[in-house]
């Protein structure tokens, strides 16, 4: 049965789930208590809630919505809610199976990924769902259960073209930006790729923010078709559209704590490509003792799941797994990865060799796969795209075509204000690069946030250096973020340079 409360605006925002707030006594009489979901409905809105309560700051008679809730609606003086109780969500059910090693059908994951999409859970009914990934693995079975019903709970987009391929990195590595290299190179060769991505998880910057430096990101499901439509391919940011909904969310509990299960990083990859009809599609993986994926033995596994799941969806899918034993390009943080993006696409003499040759590799197995290419010509071919101007001419068109400005220029691309060179302590060959460590000092010093900061390297694995030589230099906002990062340098090193 229904009851009627009066409104009342709290001026304070949580950052939370949804939250409203009863009087304690008002909540005892209805049976509502701390942690129920409540349905409350006014005029034409509606909202899904968490139940909170208090002795003081609601009287009887009255239900407070905090900010989150009502600076985006109209709410009336005098305005009274209907509030209807809700029972325990099925998906909460299915998360306590899930945490007790049981295995879910896909009508458990719908319904789970559903009720995060639609805000039914709580972030701290989602922060288990997510940590049940790291207690018992997935079957196969339910990976491909997971994919389906991530995709099908959200948008899915079509496009007229019986191929459209897609590149995708599992991250973890910095800079690595070939995504945005390759992409220009495919397009102008016919081929469609809407390449949606995710923000940065556990990295400095993601190819979201990093395309964010150049052109706007966030479109509709209808804008990007008609981007595609224009130049053959997207960089676009994948929350900006109904695209597997519930994934935006459980990254947002996963963001905080800088984890990404391997399962869950299964998932989120293929459901996308599921709801974007990729049908070929290259996966980026590199390894490293100090990368995401940190040896051959889990690459592999991580290789065949990722060979079963696209099976099942009709996906034709190369992975390719690659030691990494330094950041790809010298830049790290989105202003920095921009810059050297368009070092490579321009032809630049200062481009990163790596982060170019990188790119071609992954642009040629993806020509191969889709068979715009001969086996084993696949990277000549994006060379001379690339060396051409052809693949800059592309991107100029995409970054037009997302409402950026397609004569931009690397040196045009404005970096942090504050920065600090860091000198070889000695003279010696570069014998090992921690990524980690890059990855934790770009962020400190505020990416991805703060697009203008992060690091440039202005060494790499396996170079010679000369005592007072520069190693890498760091870029911040602010002092404060320079002295930050200095303290934590005392306590980690970049470089481990031997003799």
């Amino acid at each position: 049965m229904p009851y009627y409360l009066k409104i009342k605006k709290l001026d304070i925002k949580t950052g939370q789930s949804d939250i409203a707030l009863l009087n304690v006594d008002e909540a005892m009489r209805y049976g509502i208590k701390a942690g129920d979901k409540i349905k409350i409905s006014w005029q034409k809105n509606s909202v899904i809630a968490e139940a909170n309560t208090s002795h003081k700051r609601v009287k009887p008679g009255w239900i407070g919505l905090y900010r989150d809730i009502w600076e985006n609606m109209e709410i009336l003086p005098n305005t009274i809610a209907e509030v209807n109780f809700l029972e325990r969500a099925q998906s909460v059910q299915a998360i306590k199976k899930r945490l007790l090693g049981k295995k879910l059908k896909y009508k458990d994951f719908y319904q789970i990924f559903s009720d995060i999409a639609n805000g039914i859970l709580t972030r701290t009914e989602t922060t288990y769902f997510v940590a049940a990934s790291f207690m018992h693995e997935y079957s196969n079975q339910e990976l491909c259960d997971m994919v389906r019903a991530m995709a099908e709970t959200g948008e899915m987009l079509k496009f007229e073209d019986k191929i459209v391929v897609d590149k995708h990195s599992v991250g973890g590595l910095a800079g690595n930006r070939t995504t945005m290299v390759a992409i220009p190179i495919l397009a102008s060769l016919g081929l469609t790729i809407p390449k949606t991505s995710s923000r940065a998880i556990t990295s400095p910057a993601g190819t979201a923010d990093t395309m964010e430096v150049l052109a706007p990101v966030a479109f509709n499901a209808k804008e990007i078709k008609a981007i595609v439509k224009k130049t053959n391919a997207c960089l676009v940011w994948g929350g900006g559209v109904n695209l597997a909904p519930a994934d935006d969310k459980i990254l947002q509990v996963s963001y905080p704590l800088s984890l990404e299960p391997y399962d869950k990083m299964l998932v989120s990859i293929m459901a996308k490509k599921v709801a974007t009809g990729v049908t070929h599609l290259v996966i980026d993986m590199p390894v490293g003792s100090t990368t995401k994926i940190p040896n051959m033995k889990i690459a592999k596994e991580l290789e065949k799941k990722f060979q079963f799941i696209a099976k099942k969806f009709n996906i034709k899918v190369k992975v390719a797994i690659i030691q990494a034993e330094d950041p790809i390009g010298m830049g790290v943080g989105p202003s920095l990865e921009a810059r050297d993006v368009l070092r490579v696409l321009q032809q630049k003499d200062n481009y990163p060799a790596d982060l170019a040759n990188k790119s071609i590799h992954l642009a040629g197995q993806l020509l191969e796969l889709s068979g715009k290419a001969k086996k084993g010509q696949g990277a000549k071919i994006a060379w001379e795209v690339l060396e051409s101007g052809q693949a800059w001419k592309k991107m100029q068109e995409i970054i037009e075509a997302q409402g950026g400005n397609p004569n931009i220029d690397p040196n045009d691309i404005i970096l942090a204000a504050h920065k600090t060179y860091y000198n070889a302590p000695r003279s010696g060959k570069i014998i090992f690069t921690d990524n980690k460590a890059i990855n934790t000092i770009a962020r400190i010093l505020g990416a991805p946030k703060d697009k203008l900061a992060g690091i440039y390297l202005n060494k790499e694995y396996g170079d010679h250096v000369k005592k007072g030589e520069r190693l890498f230099t760091l870029y911040a906002r602010g002092k404060e973020r320079l002295r930050l990062a200095d303290t934590a340098l005392k306590k980690m090193a970049i470089f481990k340079i031997g003799k």
